[in-house]
């Protein structure tokens, strides 16, 4: 029984159609040229992620997690866990995290009805690019410890302060930002959560390049900014209470469990072709790897379901799923480098490298990319240190 079938063998036959029309509308509507940038781990240009989520949205599936009225679907917990796990295991770009997963929920469950028919529409089309304003120099794993500060000056909040590792700030339309509205109060209690326009005057963007040669992240500054006050989403002084509501959801997608299994399962097919399989030592890893990641999978569906039970909202549960997601990436992206060996130091530039895609197979090329990449899911989002915290204090009573 290979990895697929054992994989569907728990499902009603309601879900394994499910699961094969998903599979076929993905390798059918979206272009393999940025599927196959996805599979190399090569970097998205903005235009493709865009066109991908555009072509989603257009056949109502950029966010069917949101309430129907704004574009979802009355899915029940395991068509939408199956829905994610077909986009990553089929290479399909992520719907721009930030609109999808981040701030459209966030408007959707806060935000006033203004608000809910301004953005949610624009979101979901990706016709606003959406970047997260919460890390900054001094307050990172501590996010608490922010200090951009939003005044009220009558009808408006005047920001100044600075955000960092701002992922896609160079693209972005719109920041939502933590903001300290209360400077006496506690760590947590003064906070604010703000819709800023990229555009406004005082906002300065400086990139940040990586050691790999890539500008993804960047520090953005803020200078007497004035925002709106009807930006504000939620209650003022009540912005932790919505950070925690997008947090879990943010530490659930970082599980990528599909994400893994498409990658293990090439790992699996080249290892088997270049004769590397015969080894018992590394079959027992992918074996290994693939056993975890089905003890994953079913972790996360029983989170899915006992959110859905409860109405939705955060669940503590989902720091096991970043945890142990993001150990399981680097797990896989260790593999391929030791799949590769020297052939994995190669750095392709673009998909038309030969050595990027070998036929259905990874590439030595995209060893490198890929482990490098996944050095820092066990930091964003919530370090695994700050995760461990959690499970022993909300679900463990230690």
């Amino acid at each position: 029984m290979d990895q697929q079938q054992f994989s569907d063998s728990y499902l009603s036959a309601q879900d394994r159609e499910f699961r094969r029309q998903m599979r076929a509308f993905f390798r059918t509507n979206i272009p393999e040229a940025i599927r196959a940038k996805v599979s190399a781990g090569l970097p998205l240009a903005r235009d493709d992620i865009r066109s991908s989520q555009r072509i989603l949205n257009a056949h109502g599936l950029a966010v069917p997690h949101w309430p129907a009225e704004w574009g979802g679907k009355d899915w029940t917990p395991t068509q939408r866990y199956l829905f994610g796990e077909e986009l990553q295991f089929n290479a399909v770009p992520l719907p721009l995290q930030f609109n999808c997963y981040m701030v459209g929920p966030v408007i959707a469950a806060y935000g006033t009805q203004a608000q809910k028919e301004r953005f949610l529409p624009r979101a979901a089309n990706c016709d606003d690019w959406w970047c997260q304003g919460f890390s900054e120099p001094d307050a990172g794993s501590d996010l608490a410890a922010l200090k951009t500060r939003a005044v009220r000056d009558g009808d408006f909040y005047v920001v100044n302060g600075q955000k960092t590792w701002t992922t896609y700030a160079q693209y972005a339309d719109w920041i939502f930002c933590l903001v300290r509205t209360d400077p006496e109060a506690k760590k947590q209690k003064g906070i604010s959560f703000l819709l800023v326009d990229m555009t406004s005057p005082g906002v300065e963007l400086r990139p940040i390049v990586t050691h790999d040669g890539r500008h993804e992240v960047n520090e953005v500054f803020f200078t007497d900014v004035r925002v709106p006050a009807e930006n504000l989403v939620g209650e003022k002084n009540r912005g932790w209470d919505i950070a925690k509501f997008l947090l879990a959801n943010e530490r659930s997608g970082i599980a990528r469990i599909g994400l893994s299994k498409e990658r293990v399962a090439r790992i699996r097919r080249r290892a088997q072709a270049t004769g590397v399989w015969d080894d018992p030592l590394f079959r027992a890893e992918v074996i290994g790897l693939e056993v975890e990641l089905k003890a994953l999978e079913v972790t996360q569906m029983q989170i899915i379901a006992r959110s859905e039970r409860r109405g939705g909202g955060p669940d503590p549960a989902s720091s096991i799923l970043k945890l142990r997601g993001s150990q399981l990436q680097q797990r896989a992206s260790q593999l391929l480098m030791d799949l590769e060996g020297p052939d994995a130091l190669r750095v392709p530039r673009d998909v038309t490298d030969p050595y990027v895609l070998a036929g259905d197979d990874i590439a030595p090329a995209a060893a490198l990319n890929s482990y490098l990449n996944f050095r820092k899911v066990s930091i964003y989002g919530g370090s695994n240190e700050i995760q461990k915290n959690i499970i022993a204090k909300t679900i463990l009573n230690l």
